[in-house]
């Protein structure tokens, strides 16, 4: 799903400047405890959280999160745009609760960021291959 359509879905604004609206990201994970992004997130996922602070846009660095919603209307401070524009991390905006906001990217077809999905779809990517050769 691309940015683009997830700001659609949210009723979203855009934070940073220069966000690649075209970006994809391939699943979803909402959260506002920094262990549980480093958990249970994997490399093209969209974070949907509360916090606000910088260490949220460090912590997805790390984590290889592709984009970071705020949610319940939240904004973050000048120091946490300024490191997201400097990592290339698009920072979005809704006003809508945690809930909510992933409820409305989930039933638009973003898929959790779970481990089950993730290794069902990494599974079926090997498998489908082999079989194109049968």
């Amino acid at each position: 799903m691309k940015l683009r359509e997830v700001l659609e879905i949210i009723d979203g604004k855009v934070i940073t400047k220069n966000a690649d609206l075209d970006q994809e990201v391939h699943m979803g994970c909402g959260a506002d405890l920094m262990s549980d992004v480093l958990a249970f997130t994997h490399e093209g996922t969209l974070l949907m959280s509360g916090l606000t602070n910088p260490q949220v846009v460090r912590t997805a660095d790390l984590a290889g999160v592709k984009a970071i919603v705020f949610v319940r209307g939240k904004i973050p401070p000048p120091e946490t745009i300024a490191l997201a524009e400097e990592k290339g991390i698009p920072l979005l905006a809704s006003k809508y609760t945690m809930f909510e906001t992933c409820g409305r990217i989930y039933q638009a077809g973003l898929p959790s960021c779970g481990l089950f999905e993730l290794t069902l779809r990494r599974w079926e990517e090997a498998f489908d291959d082999d079989r194109a050769g049968d």
